[in-house]
């Protein structure tokens, strides 16, 4: 690893403290370093506050080192007025010589403005670093404003022989198929999301919340698809621990493929991801539609003999650990 990439990688690791809290804007990393040394550090705050680069120039003691110092950031520094000024003109201001991008920002307010504002003011100004990296980084971001749709993530949990449910149960309540700590890794998953959908039958069978009661963090937006509007808003998915958000036949045609559809109405809603859990039918509408990005499946130690058949997908395995007795597979979908 390079020097430069050294230096991304370390703004990649500044990102991640801030995803699923700077909504709408993307959660990004910066890092200055004056002669081999970071001097100053900084990743974007929750929404309304200050942006990365803002928050790594004011960590450096020191503001004179800024005029022979370089920038490291994960993506194209801003160059509108938002809620906050325009990153490039701080940058501008301080004087900073070389600026080191990850990748650029395809929000069409900035996209390869910032860079051609910092050229323009005589920063020397490298794109690039640790690209792949940053574009998966910012996945939610960049799929929300290049495929005009939220990011999407499939999750579900199965048995050990192939079923995600069984076929009937006595209480209106899941029948767990993986661990408390992979259901905890589920509740960070959600605070790192911008919504969560679930389709009629799992708010029957189940009656979820859908919240993250087990991972400190911002509940997600509550999707709940609902053709003729059957669910009693007595339900859980209901209640004030956040918004829900009812697809119905008001909203979109069921006759027609609905995952576009969804997608839109999503995207609409400035939505940037959405993690679906289920269940089966649910799920596998949105495989057979090819609208999904991102599958993450356990598999746990219960065996049902029969039950709900798990959905299929064809993906490229992108990683997989054990928790406890619990397999989980991350797969990726590779024919979009």
């Amino acid at each position: 690893m390079t020097k430069h990439e050294t230096y991304m990688q370390r703004c990649l690791e500044l990102a991640s403290y801030g995803i699923g809290t700077t909504r709408p804007n993307p959660s990004v990393g910066a890092v200055i370093v004056y002669k081999n040394t970071i001097i100053g550090e900084g990743f974007t705050s929750p929404y309304g506050g200050s942006h990365a680069e803002v928050n790594a120039i004011n960590s450096v003691k020191d503001k004179s080192l800024l005029s022979n110092a370089s920038l490291y950031v994960t993506l194209e520094p801003c160059s509108h007025h938002g809620k906050t000024p325009p990153c490039s003109d701080l940058i501008i201001e301080h004087k900073i010589p070389e600026v080191y991008i990850g990748t650029v920002d395809s929000n069409n307010k900035v996209s390869g403005k910032g860079v051609q504002k910092l050229k323009d003011a005589g920063c020397k100004v490298t794109v690039g670093v640790l690209e792949k990296e940053c574009k998966k980084h910012h996945k939610r971001f960049l799929s929300f404003h290049n495929k005009k749709r939220p990011y999407i993530i499939l999750k579900w949990a199965e048995s050990q022989d192939g079923f995600i449910a069984p076929k009937t149960k006595d209480e209106k309540k899941p029948v767990w198929l993986s661990n408390e700590y992979s259901r905890q890794l589920v509740h960070k998953w959600r605070t790192e999301e911008h919504a969560i959908l679930v389709g009629t039958n799992t708010v029957l069978e189940d009656n979820p919340s859908l919240t993250a009661r087990d991972w400190k963090g911002n509940n997600p937006i509550r999707v709940v698809i609902d053709r003729i509007n059957k669910l009693s808003k007595k339900q859980q998915v209901f209640n004030d621990l956040s918004e829900t958000i009812t697809i119905s036949e008001d909203i979109i045609d069921f006759d027609k493929p609905i995952v576009s559809q969804i997608c839109s109405v999503l995207h609409e809603k400035n939505i940037q991801s959405v993690i679906i859990e289920g269940g089966a039918q649910t799920l596998q509408t949105f495989i057979n539609e090819n609208l999904w990005d991102e599958a993450r499946i356990f598999t746990g130690d219960v065996f049902l003999k029969n039950g709900v058949i798990a959905p299929k997908l064809s993906g490229h395995l992108i990683s997989e650990e054990h928790i406890l007795k619990n397999h989980l597979k991350i797969y990726q979908n590779t024919n979009r």
